[in-house]
């Protein structure tokens, strides 16, 4: 041949290569497509606001009649009518209140906690307008900012539950103090007004509900607060926040512990001048050690289930059960947690063993407008969720917002529950799942890690540990698998990854692929009666993948892609092999790709709190790549991260050494090529 044919045919090569990547992208980008989505199954419906109505949802509560009360941080409450149709009707009932941060029904009349009372709105000649602003209960408020109120929530015998934030030190800003009594407690009041302090060791305490006829609290991450969480408050409880025991010893307290107790075993580093921060291999404990070991039977409450930080939330906020009765989905009776920080709801199958609370969280759905704040049901079944960021930030961009979260009637393929067993977990599943796939120890990748118990602002994730799944057992109908897990420890969240089943169907992948289950109680009784193997081991993993990887399309035509230097050395009648060597070589050292990328980002959870181009909890990829790090620069920030790198972003990164070596070098070398793109 020719110099000039042999050119020739290498163009044929090019444009026939050309056209199969093509089709093949084509294909790729249908079958991506065809993957289901959270919009798939739940839909988020913005509620049109009227213009001048600042709506910074404090408070949302449905009226008997169906129509919804809303209060706002500003201090007003409105009623609104038609709230399903396009053009609902907006109505002032009262105004002129202080930050109100909860609404609740009760006989007919609302009722609203403001930063300095418990407040009843009457309306007493039924023109629509609160003519009675009557204080139930004086609540103490020594004026610091940070003295949020939250509230309040009805209990089974009418009262009602209130919680009260802490403050925060002159100097010593990032330190939670209780200025006045019962700031960082919940505070029990009766229809009367009198008040009760009812729990104590709360720190931000936004997050409240009733489950059951039960009072439920969350915090989120700070000083004491290893990450957020809710948990069961019963009469008595510590929750883990030292500042509120100032008040522990008064005659009125139900409260045992003492802050003194908490500091003979951890050294508060309570220097006004130096903030805590994390010591890695310093001599640790956690707050459910301290409750069952260190100080057993005084009425320390370890969370019932956690909800891990950057993954599940922020800052959590409202906690509210699904009573729609199938309604909403296949979650019935399930709880749904709210988090102002990340603009999302959380979901969390709780069950009593031994008779405490413990369970699992999962995630649910995200992407509304601003920060979710509060939650509740309406006439409709749908979910109202009103939205706030002033001051406190949120991915949603919004400022405020009230929407409504539509179930579609479509059912996700979801873990539906995880229950814990003698020698494992059972995964229920909201649909069958394919028994091979299900049956295949393999697809699981199931880890235990836990909090630090201390005065730092948050913990990262330590102590963790792969546990290996020996067995797995599917029910004859399909729905519910049975894994025998070694290792099991209590008072860890369990990371519990099914990654490669599918449903029996139509072969979906899990819509949510992790639930992170809180292990406060191992269950006595018989073990699973399965044939127990042996899991391939991570390395192992890792080396098939690695394979799997260099097989795909992508890869094959990577290496098969003529390049120009190769055209132009076959026209020199030089030939391909050393090209095609060269371009092999070329291929294993290059950046991984945007969708492997993404893979590994959603895998770490790093996506809960950066997005490629955009600001969002931390900064954006392409900002970090801006900075000129090099790439050990990068991984070395992944595993120690520097918040005063980062000053102008409120949350802190967590350390991020559990994830593995090889991965966060990829990750660092991605984030430095956006660089130059």
């Amino acid at each position: 041949m020719s110099d000039t044919e042999v050119l020739d045919y290498n163009k044929m090569k090019l444009k026939s290569f050309i056209y199969t990547c093509t089709l093949m992208c084509f294909s790729v980008g249908v079958f991506a497509q065809s993957e289901p989505t959270e919009n798939d199954y739940y839909k988020i419906v913005k509620i049109p606001i009227p213009e001048g109505i600042v709506l910074e949802v404090g408070g949302i509560a449905k009226m008997p009649n169906g129509d919804m009360a809303v209060s706002t941080r500003r201090g007003d409450v409105f009623i609104i009518q038609n709230i399903t149709s396009g053009m609902p009707t907006f109505s002032k009932f009262a105004s002129g209140l202080h930050e109100i941060l909860g609404l609740a029904i009760k006989d007919g009349n609302i009722y609203v906690a403001q930063r300095g009372e418990l407040t009843k709105l009457v309306d007493k000649n039924g023109d629509g307008r609160a003519e009675r602003y009557e204080t139930v209960c004086a609540l103490p408020i020594s004026g610091h900012y940070h003295e949020y109120s939250f509230g309040p929530k009805i209990g089974v015998d009418g009262s009602f539950y209130v919680t009260g934030n802490v403050g925060f030190g002159n100097s010593d800003w990032w330190a939670g103090k209780s200025f006045v009594p019962f700031r960082g407690w919940t505070m029990k009041i009766s229809e009367d007004g009198k008040l009760t302090p009812f729990a104590a060791g709360m720190r931000s305490p936004c997050g409240i509900g009733m489950i059951d006829g039960e009072f439920f609290y969350g915090d989120n991450q700070g000083d004491w607060m290893g990450s957020g969480f809710i948990s069961h408050v019963e009469k008595g409880d510590f929750m883990g926040h030292p500042a509120s025991l100032a008040w522990a010893d008064r005659p009125d307290s139900p409260v045992k512990m003492r802050k003194e107790m908490i500091f003979s075993k951890i050294d508060p580093r309570d220097d006004p001048k130096v903030k805590p921060e994390y010591i890695k291999d310093e001599p640790m404990t956690t707050i459910y050690e301290m409750g069952k070991t260190t100080y057993p039977n005084m009425g320390i409450k370890s969370p019932a289930v956690w909800l891990p930080h950057g993954v599940l939330g922020v800052s959590t906020s409202e906690i509210i059960m699904d009573d729609t009765k199938g309604n909403f989905g296949p979650f019935a009776g399930q709880v749904f947690v709210g988090d102002q920080g990340m603009s999302k709801i959380a979901r969390v199958f709780l069950e009593k063993v031994n008779g405490k609370y413990q369970g699992a969280s999962f995630d649910f759905k995200s992407g509304f407008r601003s920060g979710v704040l509060r939650m509740a049901w309406g006439s409709d079944n749908a979910m109202y969720v009103g939205g706030t960021n002033r001051g406190w930030g949120s991915v949603g961009k919004e400022d405020f917002g009230l929407e409504r979260l539509v179930y579609a009637g479509k059912t996700p393929f979801e873990m539906k529950a995880v229950r814990a067993m003698p020698d494992g977990f059972e995964i229920e599943f909201t649909m069958p799942v394919d028994k091979k796939t299900a049956e295949d120890v393999n697809n699981y990748d199931v880890s235990s890690y836990v909090y630090k118990y201390h005065p730092v602002y948050g913990s990262p994730i330590v102590n963790r540990k792969d546990n290996a799944v020996r067995g797995a057992k599917a029910s004859e109908d399909g729905l519910k698998v049975r894994i025998v897990v070694d290792g099991l420890r209590e008072g860890y969240v369990h990371d519990i990854k099914p990654e490669g089943i599918r449903s029996a169907k139509e072969n979906l992948a899990l819509l949510h692929g992790s639930a992170y289950y809180t292990l406060n109680n191992i269950p006595t009784g018989e073990k699973a009666n399965i044939a127990l193997v042996t899991p391939k081991t991570r390395a192992e993993h890792e080396r098939i993948d690695a394979g799997a990887k260099a097989n795909t399309p992508d890869n094959q035509m990577k290496e098969a892609m003529p390049t120009t230097a190769g055209v132009a050395a076959a026209a020199k009648g030089k030939g391909t092999s050393k090209t095609t060597a060269v371009t092999s070589a070329a291929v294993k050292e290059s950046i991984i790709s945007d969708a492997e990328a993404t893979k590994l980002l959603t895998k770490h959870t790093c996506l809960a709190c950066h997005k490629v181009n955009e600001r969002a909890v931390g900064p954006s990829y392409k900002d970090v790549a801006k900075r000129k790090y090099t790439n050990e620069q990068i991984e070395a920030l992944i595993i120690e991260p520097k918040p005063e790198n980062w000053s102008d972003f409120a949350t802190p990164m967590a350390p991020m050494a559990h994830v593995p070596k090889g991965d966060i070098k990829k990750i660092a070398a991605w984030i430095n090529a956006l660089g130059k793109k």
